[in-house]
């Protein structure tokens, strides 16, 4: 099997429940009775998502805030978390951190799992919302003429990683890659508004082909008005790399977010591949952000 992208392509002839959006979105939606929940699980592999010898109280935040970024993306109001626990180093740190965050984002823990083994150790967590508005909403829906919208700069996590590989004594430094913020507030006043919605995890070049892809439309970006948090000769590299937890979002032209947020583009009728940069079309995946390899 060739990597992520194949094995989700198998994955999706199991997830035939409408609660699934045919996995491709990164949380279920699920109609029970009167209340629309919303489902999403992450993980962070150690070595992979986060340094061996990073603070476990960092660790346990990055694990809260990045599932509760899916919920952001969905307007969701947060519910609760469970969370699946490798015991290992630092146990204590990283329970310090994990109640820092749950009390940062006001939301419960509801359970979970811990286990030992051997190796590199993988966390998970899962998270459950509510929807705040329906239809709850997703990367499809994306239509012709709708302007692209990011709520902030990209490339501060590439920055923080180094600082933090660079062993900067600086905390500030390192912060957008230590404690991603999950933009739930931004997430629920979008939500009624936007046409298609996610969060960037894999970079913003990655995350609006797979937009483009679940829309069925192009997704027509200006490399130039993207705000970047890096020095402007590092743009191409801050347009691909992750982890920085903006929520990119699609409006109605005549439409204006009541959040702050910057225009970066306009959804054009599908041609033959779901994104332009700079009026170049990009039919090739491979290099445009974060995928994980077989």
């Amino acid at each position: 099997m060739a990597g992520e992208l194949e094995f989700i392509a198998r994955l999706r002839d199991l997830a035939s429940h409408p609660a699934a959006r045919g996995l491709n979105d990164d949380c279920a939606v699920l109609e029970v009775g009167s209340e629309t929940l919303i489902l999403t699980h992450d993980s962070l592999a150690q070595g992979v998502h986060y340094l061996p010898d990073q603070d476990m109280a960092d660790v346990a935040w990055r694990l809260v805030a990045t599932n509760l970024s899916d919920l952001a993306a969905k307007g969701a109001d947060p519910l609760g978390v469970l969370i699946g626990y490798t015991l290992g180093r630092d146990d204590e740190r990283f329970l310090d951190g994990l109640g820092e965050a749950l009390r940062h984002y006001d939301v419960p823990l509801l359970g979970g799992d811990t286990i030992t083994a051997d190796g590199p150790r993988t966390l998970g967590l899962t998270a459950i919302g509510r929807a705040t508005h329906r239809p709850v909403p997703s990367r499809a829906g994306a239509q012709v003429g709708d302007g692209i919208w990011i709520t902030g700069a990209v490339g501060a996590a590439m920055l923080g990683l180094e600082a933090l590989q660079a062993g900067d004594s600086d905390p500030a430094a390192s912060l957008a890659y230590r404690r991603p913020d999950a933009l739930l507030a931004q997430g629920q006043a979008l939500a009624p508004l936007v046409t298609a919605m996610m969060d960037l995890s894999d970079g913003l070049l990655l995350d609006a082909y797979r937009m483009g892809i679940a829309s069925g439309v192009t997704l027509a970006i200006d490399s130039a008005a993207v705000p970047i948090a890096t020095p402007e000769g590092r743009r191409d590299e801050a347009l691909r790399w992750g982890d920085d937890y903006q929520l990119l979002f699609i409006l109605p032209d005549s439409v204006q977010p009541p959040v702050t947020a910057h225009r970066i583009g306009k959804v054009l009728a599908r041609k033959d591949a779901p994104l332009m940069l700079d009026g170049r079309l990009l039919a090739d995946a491979s290099h445009l952000g974060w995928q994980h390899e077989g």
